[in-house]
C-alpha cells in the first residue's frame, strides 16, 4: 500500500536551541509591550503575577497533552495527526482547519504590529491614501513596509527551515537582551511606590486572568514542525513544558519592570506603555525606543512562528488528500512545504490592507480556533490512552487519565470564555469571520472528498503516518469515524 504512493517528507534540521527558540519566541509577540500596563492596572502588581501563574498552571494541563503526543507522533501537521488517531478523520479535518485559521489570523496581525513598532522609532511618512477601516487610514506607504516584512519571513522559510530557525534564534535572544534590560533599568531607577497598590479587588484579579490563555499561544507550533526536529524524541516533550514556564517568566518579569518603572499616571497614558514607562524611568525616549526595537523582534518571532505552523498544517493536509495535493509538494532542493509558505506569505503581506485596527478582529476570532484545537488534543489523548496503550511513547505523563480530564476541562473553559455566554464573548463581526473561514472549510471539505473519492482508508493513514508510524492493521472504518 506504501510503496504504490510517493510520500512526500520534511528535512529534520532543526536542534534543541532552535525548538526552544521557536516555541518561546512565538507566545511573545507584541502584546506583553502594550498590555504589561493593562495587567498592573486591572490586579495590581502582585494580582497580575497571581493571574499568570494561574494561567501558566493552566496551560500546563492542555501542554502535558501535546508533551505526550508529540514525540509519539513526531509528525507534520500536530494536532492533525493526532486528533486523525484518536478521534478520525472528519474530527481531524475540524481540527486541522481550525488551527490553521488561528495561525494565519495571528500571522496575518503581525505585519500591522510591525509597521506600527517602526513608525514609534522612525515615523513612516503618509503616502497615497488607500480607505479607512474602523477609523484608521491606511496609506500606501504603510502598506509596503508590513508587506515587505511578510516578503523576507516568507523567502527565509520557502529556503528552509534552518535559515528560518537560525533567524527565530537570534531574534529571540535580542528579545530577551531587551527585557533584561528593561527589568535591570526599571529595578534601578524605578520605585517601590509605583508598585502599589499591590492589588486591587477580585474581579482585577479575573479580567486579567481571562486575557493570559491568548497569550501563552505558540507552544502549539512544536507539534507542527515535529517532523523537522533533529533531537532525541524524549527531549521534545521537556522543552515543550519549558518553554510554557519560560514564558510565564518572561510575563511576569514586565510585570514586575512596568510596576517599577513609572507611575501609575504614566502607563495608564501611555499609546506603548512598556517603551512610555521606560523612558520616563530612564529619562530620555531613547529607551523608549530601544524597547521599541526588542518588541520588535517579538513580532517578527511570533510572525515566524505562526508562519511554521499555518504552512506546516496545511502541508500534512495537502499530503494526506485532505486538500489540494499541491500544498503536500516540498521543494526538490530545500525540502520546504512551498504553496502552503507561498499561500501565508500572501495572506500576510496582503494583511496590512486592512490597517491595524480591523486586525483585531483576526486576533480574537482566530483565538477561538486555538482553543477548539486544545480541546481536540485534549480528547485525543484521553481517547488514545484507552484505544491505543501500547502505542511507544517517549514521554508518558504521570496520571495520565487525570491529567487528560483537567485539560479537557481548561480548554473548554477557554471555549466558554469566547462564547455568547461566556464573560468576554466574540462580536458580531468576529463570529461572521469564525463562520465564514467554517464555510470555506466546509466547501474545500466536500471538494476534497469528491476529487480524491479513491483514496483508501490505508493510504490516508499511510500519507499522514508513513511506514513508522502507522497503524499496521487499519479498521477500513477509520475514515468514516
Amino acid at each position: 500500500m506504501g510503496k504504490s504512493i510517493k510520500r512526500q517528507e520534511l528535512k529534520r534540521a532543526m536542534s534543541n536551541r532552535d525548538v526552544l527558540a521557536l516555541a518561546f519566541g512565538t507566545m511573545i509577540g507584541w502584546g506583553w509591550i502594550m498590555l504589561a500596563g493593562q495587567w498592573v492596572a486591572l490586579a495590581g502588581i502582585a494580582g497580575a503575577v497571581l493571574a499568570f501563574a494561574i494561567g501558566a498552571v493552566l496551560c500546563i494541563f492542555v501542554g502535558l497533552t501535546y508533551a505526550e503526543l508529540t514525540p509519539a507522533l513526531p509528525l507534520a501537521g500536530g494536532e492533525l495527526v493526532f486528533s486523525y488517531r484518536g478521534l478520525g478523520y472528519i474530527p481531524s479535518w475540524i481540527t486541522g482547519w481550525m488551527i490553521t485559521f488561528a495561525y494565519v489570523g495571528v500571522a496575518a496581525w503581525e505585519g500591522p504590529a510591525f509597521v506600527t513598532a517602526i513608525d514609534y522609532v522612525l515615523p513612516i511618512p503618509r503616502v497615497v491614501y488607500l480607505w479607512n477601516i474602523a477609523g484608521f487610514d491606511v496609506y500606501l506607504s504603510w502598506v509596503i513596509v508590513g508587506a515587505a516584512g511578510g516578503v523576507v519571513l516568507a523567502i527565509l522559510n520557502y529556503i528552509g527551515i534552518k535559515s528560518a530557525a537560525i533567524f527565530q534564534t537570534f531574534a529571540t535572544v535580542a528579545l530577551g537582551i531587551g527585557g533584561l534590560i528593561f527589568f535591570f533599568g526599571s529595578v534601578a531607577n524605578g520605585h517601590i511606590q509605583n508598585m502599589l497598590p499591590a492589588f486591587t479587588t477580585p474581579n482585577g484579579l479575573v479580567a486579567v486572568i481571562l486575557m493570559v490563555p491568548a497569550m501563552f499561544v505558540g507552544f502549539d507550533v512544536i507539534p507542527q514542525a515535529a517532523e523537522e526536529m533533529n533531537i532525541p524524541l524524549n527531549k521534545i516533550a521537556k522543552i515543550l513544558i519549558f518553554s510554557i514556564c519560560l514564558a510565564a517568566a518572561w510575563y511576569i518579569l514586565m510585570i514586575i519592570s512596568i510596576a517599577l518603572a513609572a507611575p501609575t499616571g504614566v502607563r495608564d497614558g501611555a499609546s506603548i506603555p512598556v517603551a512610555d514607562s521606560f523612558a520616563y524611568a530612564m529619562g530620555s525616549s531613547a529607551f523608549g525606543k530601544l524597547m521599541i526595537v526588542a518588541a520588535m523582534c517579538g513580532i517578527l518571532t511570533s510572525w515566524n512562528g505562526f508562519i511554521v505552523g499555518a504552512t506546516r498544517v496545511l502541508f500534512s493536509m495537502g499530503r494526506a488528500k485532505m486538500l489540494p495535493a499541491v500544498f503536500g509538494k516540498v521543494h526538490a532542493k530545500y525540502e520546504s512545504p512551498t504553496a502552503a509558505i507561498v499561500l501565508v506569505g500572501v495572506i500576510t503581506c496582503a494583511s496590512p490592507l486592512m490597517g491595524k485596527s480591523a486586525l483585531v478582529w483576526f486576533v480574537d476570532a482566530s483565538a477561538f480556533g486555538t482553543v477548539v484545537a486544545y480541546f481536540m488534543v485534549a480528547l485525543s489523548f484521553l481517547f488514545l490512552r484507552r484505544k491505543e496503550p501500547d502505542l511507544a511513547r517517549p514521554y508518558k505523563v504521570k496520571c495520565g487519565p487525570l491529567v487528560g480530564v483537567l485539560a479537557v476541562g481548561v480548554a473548554g473553559f477557554f471555549l466558554y470564555l469566547y462564547l455568547p455566554i461566556g464573560p468576554a464573548p466574540l462580536i458580531a463581526v468576529e463570529w461572521a469571520l469564525v463562520l465564514g473561514w467554517i464555510a470555506l472549510g466546509v466547501v474545500f471539505f466536500i471538494v476534497a472528498q469528491i476529487k480524491y473519492r479513491d483514496v483508501t482508508p490505508e493510504e490516508t493513514e499511510y500519507l499522514l503516518f508513513g511506514e513508522v508510524y502507522a497503524r499496521k492493521n487499519l479498521n477500513s472504518s477509520v475514515k468514516n469515524a
